[in-house]
């Protein structure tokens, strides 16, 4: 659970220095652009990795235990959460419409796992990730951050972009992706390599 932790801070942490310009133009400023975006990716790195390693060697201690319904629930949360990751980068009216769909496809994606994770280290982890999200979106409308696309808008060619790039995404990681990357299969007789 440390190394969830540690992990949880230097990400998460790292992620909120952009929500106090302050502290983030006083680092652009010390580093230059190049050494500031070149840290915040190191950190951040680093951050995840001991985020999936410490989760993966996690003791289980339950909290509570989450009844089949949530498991299905879960699988319809996750649809529109790689649509949004999608959009966050596509001009589409998907993109005007969510505002910030990255923060958007976070807050769906932490509690749809909190509905299926019952365990401590799950409720730390989603939950951190909820709580960041949340926050962020309050600090991005504060300081009228606009995103990776700026003010680019786009039109029906971006929405099936991203429809059809997030479906896409969506199966691989059903299919593929949970299970080879996270370790846990999704769909029934499925095995996972480790």
């Amino acid at each position: 659970m440390t190394l969830l932790i540690a992990g949880l801070i230097l990400f998460l942490g790292m992620h909120l220095v952009p929500t106090v310009p302050v502290l983030r133009d006083r680092w652009r400023a010390s580093l230059g652009e190049g050494g500031y975006k070149g840290m915040f990716a190191l950190v951040s790195a680093v951050g995840l990795v001991l985020i999936v390693y410490g989760f993966s060697q996690r003791t289980i201690i339950p909290i509570w235990t989450p009844p089949e319904i949530m498991r299905h629930i879960t699988f319809l949360l996750m649809l529109p959460v790689f649509i949004l990751l999608a959009a966050a980068y596509i001009p589409s009216r998907i993109h005007t419409l969510a505002k910030h769909p990255m923060l958007l496809a976070i807050k769906f994606w932490a509690v749809a796992h909190l509905l299926v994770n019952g365990d401590l280290a799950g409720i730390i982890l989603f939950g951190s990730f909820l709580a960041y999200a949340i926050y962020d979106r309050i600090s991005v409308k504060r300081r009228a951050a606009l995103g990776p696309l700026g003010t680019r808008t786009g039109g029906p060619g971006g929405d099936i972009a991203a429809v059809a790039i997030g479906l896409a995404l969506y199966a691989f990681m059903i299919v593929w992706g949970h299970p080879n990357l996270i370790g846990i299969p999704l769909l029934p007789n499925a095995t996972t390599p480790f």
